[in-house]
């Protein structure tokens, strides 16, 4: 697949290290010669410095022959524009562009994006990707990361493996044995900072971070099993009254009645905006890293501190804070990955990496063969991937014990006629069938060619 990519910041960066690693045709453009030569010298892909909606460099970049334009500059203008030059110009198939303003996503607006409009086919939304995320990890206490798949009806969850876990040491053909009725399955352990696919004779380890597959409704029992009882939260923080944290802030009062939020907020002129948003949402003007502060938002009664600023070093420690004055549970924005081994060290309880969320999103629609979603994992070490099963498919029509899985793949759930359906080796995948699986990144591509669409389908 030919692409090109507008914009070499971390989330250009990101997609241009995913997609070259897997021998696709890659061009970056930005404006900006360091980042630029930056790129070309860690990555396998072309560079060319100049505007990414200019048709001169975009024809320069090769966006005639390009299957793909994934415009993601600092600047929304700029992205929707280069999808349209991409679109009447060049005529791109695909065209992917980052959007922050939120005015231009209000659901009365959406003839915008239309093909007669504004022709992009995807819309990201950093800001609503990440704000769910959010939503969804406080949702699931006792959960270091969460993913939705077939519907909501299937998740990816991650879960911590401590000392007092129950299933610590325990062969995980024999949690099968244990029990029988359980709609779950480990499909990845990260341990000693390693991430790799278990066999039926592995055992969890205290320290592992385990990744498992799960039908929705039986998620708290899972969690429960791995010693996970926590509830959910009642009373929340937020640091950070930017355009996340108001939209988290938001959609608590909307959906969680029983909630009650308080957000601090540094900018004076932004505190007093935002609080003109809210019904029952408190917003106190002042530093997340201030104790004084903390202890007005009362975090030591709170079940939860999210900190949701545009600053690392602030949401770890106002985090880390938090959590010495009390707070219950603690969950830090990062947009430095390499801040993750060192938030565990300090007890904060889960993080959310807006690259990683945004990346995700974008390898949904670059994917080739029938991938519904996609979801990034250990910063691009491997994936869980929803894949539609058609008639062609190599896979359908065959028990699962028959079918030759490269190493370093398994799968975690069957969603067949709304039902759930965990795997066994005489489980049989139909047409129709939408399969989840884990993969590690350098599978991902065998991965696609078991749902490709072969030429007879045509």
């Amino acid at each position: 697949m030919k692409v090109v990519i507008c914009g070499a910041g971390q989330v250009g960066y990101g997609i241009a290290k995913h997609l070259s690693s897997e021998q696709n045709d890659v061009t970056v453009i930005d404006s900006s010669p360091q980042l630029v030569a930056a790129i070309r010298d860690t990555l396998d892909v072309r560079g060319y410095v100049g505007h990414g909606a200019h048709p001169d460099i975009l024809a320069r970049a090769g966006a005639k022959e390009a299957d793909m334009i994934i415009a993601v500059t600092l600047y929304d203008e700029v992205n929707m524009v280069a999808c349209q030059v991409a679109h009447s110009i060049f005529n791109v198939p695909t065209k992917v562009a980052r959007v922050r303003a939120q005015s231009y996503l209000e659901k009365h607006y959406a003839d915008l994006f239309s093909r007669e409009h504004l022709p992009i086919d995807v819309i990201i939304s950093p800001e609503v990707e990440v704000g769910e995320m959010v939503l969804s990890r406080m949702a699931m206490p006792g959960a270091e990361d969460t993913v939705r798949f077939a519907d909501g009806e299937v998740l990816m969850i991650a879960i911590s493996c401590e000392e007092e876990c129950p299933v610590v040491d325990t062969p995980l053909r024999q949690l099968t044995e244990l029990f029988p009725d359980l709609k779950a399955v480990v499909v990845g352990i990260r341990r000693d900072g390693q991430l790799y696919v278990p066999h039926a004779e592995d055992h969890l380890q205290a320290g592992d971070l385990a990744y498992v597959v799960v039908a929705r409704e039986q998620v708290w029992r899972t969690l429960s099993i791995f010693g996970h009882d926590e509830d959910q939260a009642n009373k929340v923080v937020i640091a950070g009254g930017g355009n996340i944290g108001r939209y988290v802030a938001l959609a608590i009062e909307e959906r969680r009645k029983r909630t009650r939020a308080k957000v601090i907020e540094l900018d004076r002129d932004r505190a007093i905006k935002i609080a003109n948003d809210f019904d029952d949402t408190i917003v106190l003007q002042g530093s997340a890293l201030d104790q004084d502060i903390l202890k007005e938002a009362d975090v030591r009664e709170a079940d939860t501190m999210i900190a949701l600023t545009n600053n690392d070093q602030v949401n770890i420690l106002s985090c880390a804070m938090a959590k010495r004055l009390g707070c219950a549970r603690t969950m830090a924005l990062l947009n430095d990955s390499h801040y993750s081994d060192l938030v565990h060290d300090l007890g904060i309880d889960s993080n959310v990496n807006p690259r990683s969320v945004t990346i995700s999103k974008i390898l949904q629609h670059v994917r080739r063969g029938r991938i519904r979603g996609v979801h990034a994992v250990e910063d691009g070490a491997a994936e869980g991937i929803e894949a539609e099963a058609l008639e062609t498919s190599p896979l359908v029509g065959r028990p699962l014990r028959s079918v030759e899985f490269p190493e370093g793949v398994r799968v975690g759930a069957i969603f067949r006629r709304n039902a759930v359906l965990m795997p066994d080796g005489n489980t049989t995948i139909q047409a129709g069938d939408r399969v989840i699986l884990f993969a590690l990144a350098d599978r991902v591509k065998q991965v696609e060619l078991l749902f490709r669409v072969s030429f007879e389908f045509f």
